[in-house]
């Protein structure tokens, strides 16, 4: 019962969430949720269509079985009250009914699992996958690791749009997009026709990994490794959204899948690969000041503003970096470590998958913005030392 209660609450906050976008939205968002939406998500995948079927085939099955019993028991009631001097039948027992009512009840069981029994086993066939994508959790966003397949080896962290949290929080709703609390900075984009594996886990807390066109839930669990897979065959943009609840921020934490033809897909990995060369930089440059706060700002507004806010003040158990001891201490190494190691019991993730040069930069702009007038400079020299330990 404790189990149950959990997933109930968990689809229950799901679908809070999900109507949230809903809620403010003035036109159906395609791919994602439609204003006054009733039924499932519009399918674009062979298993979210067989799913549609099972959900229709099963509601009228039970619609029919619903009908059946109270019409023959209200009937019964009506027909054979006292009031019209019905007197009750005396009979021990009736094999003919004792057969009838096992049999066909078999038989319905039987009809309903079959169908669902196929679906669930292809849902579970992750083989001979074109793609496989490692999907992290994060409290609150979600890390995409290309494994194998065109693409592999690039990575990158896709977190809300930093302005529809501002929106968000000021509480000025009524003119937001229909894309409200779905947009993020980097899409996971996949070839359209390709049966695309998706790998979960978590850093941190259980996270559960849902786009409801596709007819994919997976849980992402700290320490564990889950698979699923779909197969879009259709271009476009498509929305989900986390399915567990994992924290103050679980509205905050989308999905958005991008699907391109072939050609587009080749060039995006192409251009994917330029910008992550271009992030290579020589570690052991020397920057100024001024030019590692404007790069360190950025990162900042991408990666950390999420938790730590704009401001730097923090939230709750997320501790503020303005007037932060470790931020404001001279021994960088503290900062540097929590950075690349995390802290606080998976409150705070580590970001071992930053560059060099941008861990130095968002240490350096923290210790330098707001009230933080420190004026250190912390060079990729000094995270490349401490990497290693």
């Amino acid at each position: 019962m404790k189990s149950i209660s959990k997933k109930l609450a968990s689809l229950l906050l799901t679908a809070g969430a999900w109507m949230g976008g809903v809620a403010h939205a003035v036109q159906d968002l395609p791919g994602g949720p439609a204003v006054n939406q009733l039924n499932l998500a519009p399918p674009v995948t062979k298993i979210a269509e067989q799913q549609h079927f099972l959900h229709w085939m099963m509601l009228i099955i039970c619609t029919v079985i619903f009908v059946a019993v109270f019409a023959v028991m209200f009937y019964s009631i009506w027909k054979h009250r006292k009031s019209r001097g019905a007197k009750p039948a005396n009979f021990h027992e009736s094999v003919t009914v004792e057969v009838v009512w096992t049999v066909v009840p078999f038989i319905i069981v039987i009809l309903m699992a079959l169908p669902a029994t196929k679906v669930l086993v292809a849902q579970k066939d992750t083989t001979n996958a074109d793609l496989t994508v490692k999907a992290t959790g994060y409290q609150w966003k979600w890390g995409y690791d290309y494994i194998t397949g065109e693409g592999e080896g690039l990575s990158f962290i896709s977190t809300l749009d930093s302005s529809h949290r501002v929106l968000s929080d000021s509480g000025k709703v009524a003119d937001a997009p229909n894309d409200y609390l779905l947009k993020v900075d980097n899409p996971l984009v996949v070839p359209v026709g390709k049966k695309i594996r998706v790998i979960t886990t978590a850093n941190d807390v259980i996270h559960a990994f849902m786009v409801p066109a596709f007819g994919i839930k997976q849980d992402a669990i700290p320490g564990f490794v889950r698979d699923t897979w779909f197969r879009a065959e259709k271009v476009g943009d498509y929305y989900g959204q986390c399915a567990e609840l994992c924290g103050k921020e679980h509205a905050y934490m989308p999905i958005h899948v991008k699907v391109v033809t072939a050609e587009e897909y080749t060039a995006w990995v192409a251009q994917q690969r330029k910008l992550a060369a271009a992030k290579q930089d020589d570690p052991n440059k020397v920057w100024a000041l001024d030019d590692l706060m404007k790069r360190g700002e950025k990162i900042y507004a991408a990666n950390c503003a999420a938790c730590h806010q704009a401001n730097g003040k923090g939230a709750g158990a997320i501790k503020a970096l303005d007037g932060s001891a470790i931020v404001l201490d001279s021994d960088h190494a503290k900062q540097i470590q929590i950075m690349l190691k995390g802290a606080g019991n998976g409150s705070m993730p580590a970001w071992p998958q930053l560059s060099d040069t941008d861990i130095a930069a968002v240490v350096s702009y923290t210790k330098n913005a707001w009230s933080n007038k420190t004026g250190q400079l912390v060079q990729p020299a000094e995270i490349v030392a401490q990497r290693g330990k």
